[in-house]
């Protein structure tokens, strides 16, 4: 299972690397930025399920970097890590968009206990069957395609790719989010394979559904 990833923006090069080290050893890929172009670059490039942000940061303060992010579409939950402590700071926070707050200085144990909380409450309002349109509706729970209640026979890879779609709907997936996701480790991932999927998937919902983004991966818009 793809370890849950984490954008850490962070312009303290102690604190940052701190963080990293603490939430990598219990289990969540952490991708680092020390400045707004960078945290963008990641973004851009990566699928991450969680952020947090420091708001005094170089060429563009958080609020504005979250601002610009839920302004895209981006509804990954953030937690502002800072050191600004006023009502009006956290009051704009959560105008942005943040889901939650912490001060610095903080335990890490407590920012692990929130980042898991937002987590646990992010990908549990995933509904148990879903409409993908055109009649067709997808059960997360028996991993089962289905058109008219009638089942639709796919192949192993096809059912894990549309589940990791579904989970990460409107975000760009990397060729190896991909490969980490649906090959073994004792297995050697194929493009053509993936495209092989790719276009069976598109022939059931629909090939705008499926979008390519030239030379890095596939987004799935719901």
């Amino acid at each position: 299972m793809a370890k849950q990833t984490i954008l850490l923006l962070e312009d303290d090069l102690a604190l940052n690397d701190t963080i990293k080290q603490f939430l990598e050893h219990r289990g969540y890929k952490v991708f680092c930025a020390f400045d707004a172009f960078e945290a963008k670059d990641i973004l851009y490039e990566q699928s991450i399920d969680l952020m947090l942000l420091d708001i005094k940061v170089p060429h563009q303060n958080g609020f504005d970097f979250l601002l610009e992010v839920r302004n895209s579409g981006n509804e990954a939950p953030a937690i502002f890590i800072t050191s600004l402590n006023g009502v009006e700071d956290v009051t704009r926070g959560f105008d942005v968009g943040c889901d939650d707050y912490i001060r610095k200085p903080f335990a890490l144990k407590e920012l692990q206990v929130r980042v898991e909380v937002l987590l646990k409450r992010h990908f549990g309002t995933l509904k148990e069957e879903i409409d993908l349109g055109n009649g067709y509706f997808f059960d997360v729970k028996e991993l089962l395609l289905s058109r008219d209640n009638q089942k639709i026979a796919l192949k192993n890879k096809e059912i894990k790719l549309l589940s990791l779609f579904l989970k990460y709907q409107n975000r760009l997936l990397s060729y190896e989010d991909i490969f980490k996701e649906l090959w073994f480790y004792d297995e050697t991932p194929s493009h053509g394979s993936l495209r092989a999927y790719i276009t069976r998937l598109r022939n059931y919902l629909g090939k705008s559904k499926i979008e390519t983004i030239k030379n890095i991966g596939y987004r799935y818009v719901s």
